[in-house]
């Protein structure tokens, strides 16, 4: 069993093994903000990180936008105590999030480099929960059984695109383009060829 302890995040996110280079993040917050305020047609006051680890994303978002709520979810004791109380990440993970007190939705959900890793019913859980906590945009990635990517292996789920778009369609996210979900019920705020 994986333990995502201070080892764990030393070796894929502050040594030579790291993929997540600083400036793929800076590109990727930057696309995931400006999809969030296309769709919203305003800029974006709160965000929901889901699996956010030291919550890279965090620094980023709050440069460019200073003023936002960030809400970090982690699953990592380690993380949780010793980064918790400073970049308000809370103790949870992508299968409980529908049982945590999150009452009201967020412009901009993300859960990066978590779905391959959890189970495919925790992965359905998790997704529509994400669909119910999404006012905007939610960004998800992951990597399919056709992608070649360098990284963390080990727990990894051998899934396909089609059941990952299957899980997608079932919890009501449609893809509106390179890792961008909206909420079905949100699609009246894009055009039909802004959505697939």
């Amino acid at each position: 069993m994986k333990n995502y302890d201070r080892k764990y995040f030393d070796h894929w996110y502050h040594s030579g093994a790291a993929v997540v280079k600083p400036e793929l993040l800076q590109r990727r917050v930057r696309h995931a903000v400006a999809a969030a305020e296309f769709t919203l047609g305003r800029e974006i006051a709160s965000v929901l990180d889901v699996g956010c680890g030291e919550a890279l994303w965090r620094a980023p978002l709050k440069r460019m936008r200073p003023g936002i709520r960030y809400v970090g979810i982690d699953s990592s004791d380690y993380v949780v105590r010793r980064f918790g109380a400073r970049r308000n990440i809370r103790k949870g993970d992508l299968a409980r999030l529908g049982k945590m007190a999150l009452k009201r939705p967020f412009d901009l959900v993300i859960c990066s480099d978590v779905i391959a890793y959890v189970s495919l019913p925790d992965l359905r859980r998790g997704l529509a929960a994400l669909r119910k906590l999404t006012r905007g945009i939610a960004y998800i990635d992951a990597y399919t059984t056709s992608d070649d990517f360098v990284g963390d292996r080990q727990d990894w789920n051998h899934r396909s695109e089609a059941t990952y778009r299957k899980a997608f369609a079932e919890a009501g996210l449609v893809s509106c383009g390179l890792n961008c979900w909206i909420a079905r019920e949100q699609l009246h705020l894009l055009s039909a060829l802004e959505h697939c």
